[in-house]
């Protein structure tokens, strides 16, 4: 089974991670698409720079750096993966690349943001809940949403 594992670095995606493996562990045959999107540059931010390829390379490298504590996980645990950083709105970008690579299951955290924070802003958790044609397993965090989660990579 392949599955869609956004990661944006939150205690809640790390707990998803840890599903993700959870599953692998108890026989599940799974590989892993890592996911990170960057939000698209402000127009501040581009005429700060006035640069775009600059902005793309800072995003990329942002993504790429957030995914390293789950891609650590998922090496120790001898889970495949593949990762991809992608730039856009989070949920449609995560439907894209959900299909692209014909993934089976969405295993995402949950951001735990109050219920009308949530309706009025907009969950990608539950936009991809609503807009995905898989499964889509949402995790809540464990751990104290206000404390920092230290992985080392």
């Amino acid at each position: 089974m392949k599955i869609l594992l956004p990661f944006d670095g939150s205690a809640a995606a790390l707990e998803a991670v840890l599903m993700a493996i959870r599953l692998a562990a108890d026989g599940l045959d799974t590989s892993v698409v890592l996911a990170n999107v960057q939000e698209p540059a402000s127009l501040y931010e581009l005429m700060l720079t006035q640069d775009p390829q600059l902005i793309e390379q800072v995003s990329a490298a942002a993504g790429a750096n957030t995914l390293k504590p789950a891609q650590a996980l998922l090496g120790e645990a001898g889970v495949a993966f593949e990762s991809e950083v992608a730039t856009g709105d989070p949920a449609h970008t995560l439907v894209d690349i959900l299909e692209n690579y014909g993934c089976d299951m969405v295993v995402m955290g949950a951001s735990g943001t109050s219920t009308l924070r949530s309706a009025l802003l907009g969950s990608v958790s539950n936009e991809l809940l609503h807009a995905a044609g898989v499964p889509v397993m949402i995790v809540k965090s464990f751990e104290d949403p206000t404390s920092e989660v230290e992985v080392q990579a």
